[in-house]
């Protein structure tokens, strides 16, 4: 009635059912945990734009200014002014000589250029 390659062909045939079943069960499960991530990066995206909206509010001028006028007395803040800064005079000065330039110069032309390309061999 059945034949030994009836039987072989059947047990192929359902052994190529189970995997074809396994790799859309593993491929289905792979998709959701895909969809997972991207809903959770979506959700760090949104997260992202609402502090930089709120980072914006924050850092408003005219809400520093008003805040910085209500607590004058506790902070005990002035406005800066240049001169409290730097002054020009105050930088340090450095010393530039043309015959410094020149030895600099003149050292970097004595020294062979090593460079190597593709086509010319030192």
């Amino acid at each position: 009635m059945f034949r030994t390659s009836d039987i072989v062909l059947i047990t192929v045939m359902l052994a190529a059912a189970a995997f074809t079943y396994k790799t859309k069960h593993d491929a289905e499960a792979k998709y959701e945990q895909l969809r997972k991530i991207e809903t959770q990066a979506q959700l760090e995206e949104d997260t992202i734009d609402i502090l930089r909206a709120d980072w914006s509010l924050l850092t408003q001028p005219a809400r520093l200014q008003r805040l910085a006028e209500t607590y004058q007395d506790e902070l005990a803040l002035k406005p800066v002014e240049a001169p409290q800064i730097a002054e020009f005079r105050d930088l340090p000065q450095r010393p530039l000589t043309i015959e410094g330039l020149m030895t600099n110069m003149a050292d970097a032309g004595n020294q062979p250029d090593e460079t190597v390309t593709g086509a010319v061999k030192p």
